[in-house]
């Protein structure tokens, strides 16, 4: 089949997407390769499973040593430093090097963050991803693909990817007769394209034949792109070959809640938190580390939702190293409304942000609860690329030259409805709130 390509887009040279070119977002930064940002150089590390606590005690010693001292959990569970130098930030990638932390390179894997240690998987989705590493590794796929593709394997635990988006999604699932993976394309697991289903045994197979078909459309082509302008065609030319008749029942999609305690096949405990609004003073993170220390723990895992998950705990020790969590200002409850507000880092931290959203985070927190508004998702956005969320949100305020502008069930880069001062938000969120139909309020 002849497989017709998106046009590769022009990539855009200046941070505001100047002289009307589509606006990108920026490309992902590793130890090697660090990003300019408004507070020096940033670096994204994905570590592989569990890093021992003593490693990520001397990681947040490093990041204060070599840069501003602030550790990022992203939305998909990697981390970032900020604020390192040109000089600084060499020094920092040897020292990380030698902490012994497993990290990813090449095309990012996701896998369930509690795989091989929690009981409820259909398959060991992080042995599938250690092979499929290697394979891909063999093929140097990574460098004929975008830097923000992404593979996501669910290997059908409790703690699911649900809610991640990826390229290309595998899901173990059980038939009459054995396991099997559903394949899908281009979203989370509610807005994915599924193209069917393939054996395990063929789950790395399939997962190259669709990277090579991404790969054949360009540098910076997606999967989302090409299913909505032209369908699931060649992807599923692709793998056609792997796939297998059998028709698994539907399952309706729950995004996975990792705040809280999980039960580990050794009778330990695992115990999640939220770092709020994504990121924490290296400071609070080692009295973190502190606590669970005592709590008996072994190791923490950076997880999907800014989460991190303390592993190895005492069962007896679980409540008093979530009581001290929350003593330092993290988030412990699901149902915290700090978990509502989605900010990117904003000015000074990013020489693209027109907004100091994390400055503005707590407050547009602290509204949306007094409100009781029942807003799913506010998205802070320090300019119209979106970095933090490129999803719609229930309200999306985006700093702009002119001001704040809101944006109604939107993503940072629809048109926004009201455009305030930072002084004005507060009446504008509540305008918006009290709206019979939000939808009204883009003509209030």
């Amino acid at each position: 089949m002849r497989v017709t390509c998106l046009p590769t887009p022009t990539p855009d040279p200046s941070p505001q997407g100047g002289g009307g070119q589509t606006l990108r977002r920026g490309v992902c930064p590793g130890l090697s390769a660090p990003l300019p940002t408004g507070d020096g150089l940033l670096v994204r590390i994905r570590p592989l499973g569990a890093i021992p606590l003593a490693a990520f005690d001397e990681l947040c010693a490093l990041a204060a040593k070599h840069g501003n001292g602030v550790l990022e959990i992203t939305a998909r569970g990697s981390i970032q430093v900020r604020g390192l130098s040109a000089a600084s930030a060499p020094r920092f990638a040897d020292e990380v090097a030698m902490l012994g932390i497993a990290a990813e390179d090449g095309v990012p894997i996701l896998i369930n963050p509690l795989a091989g240690l929690a009981a409820d998987g259909i398959i060991d989705a992080a042995a599938f991803a250690a092979e499929l590493r290697r394979v891909l590794a063999r093929r140097s796929l990574a460098a004929k693909l975008s830097p923000k593709i992404s593979v996501t394997i669910d290997g059908g635990g409790a703690l699911n990817l649900d809610a991640v988006a990826a390229d290309i999604r595998l899901r173990a699932r059980l038939s009459q007769s054995d396991a099997l993976l559903q394949v899908s394309v281009g979203g989370d697991a509610a807005s994915a394209v599924p193209l069917g289903n393939v054996a395990v045994g063929d789950g790395a197979a399939a997962t190259v034949r669709l990277l090579d078909a991404l790969a054949k459309c360009g540098r910076h082509a997606r999967a989302r792109d090409i299913v909505a302008a032209e369908g699931i065609a060649a992807f599923h030319a692709a793998i056609a070959g792997l796939l297998r008749g059998e028709i698994l029942p539907s399952v309706t999609s729950h995004p996975a809640e990792l705040i809280g305690t999980h039960r580990l096949r050794d009778g330990s405990s695992a115990c999640g938190i939220a770092l709020p609004f994504g990121h924490a003073d290296a400071s609070l993170l080692n009295c973190l580390i502190r606590s669970a220390e005592q709590a008996g723990g072994s190791g923490v895992i950076a997880a999907p939702g800014r989460t991190l998950l303390a592993i190895g705990l005492l069962p007896a020790a679980v409540s008093d190293f979530a009581a001290q969590a929350k003593q330092l200002g993290f988030i412990t409850r699901a149902d915290d409304p700090r978990r509502r507000v989605i900010a990117c880092a904003g000015a000074p931290f990013c020489a693209s942000g027109q907004m100091a959203t994390r400055a503005m985070a707590p407050r547009i927190a602290e509204i949306a609860a007094r409100l009781h508004a029942g807003f799913t998702t506010i998205h802070l956005s320090g300019c119209a690329k979106g970095c933090a969320h490129p999803q719609k949100a229930a309200l999306t305020i985006v700093g702009s030259p002119a001001g704040c502008g809101l944006v109604a069930d939107g993503s940072a880069q629809d048109a926004p409805f009201a455009v305030v001062t930072t002084d004005g938000l507060p009446a504008a969120i509540a305008k918006y709130a009290r709206a019979p139909k939000r939808r009204e309020a883009r003509h209030g």
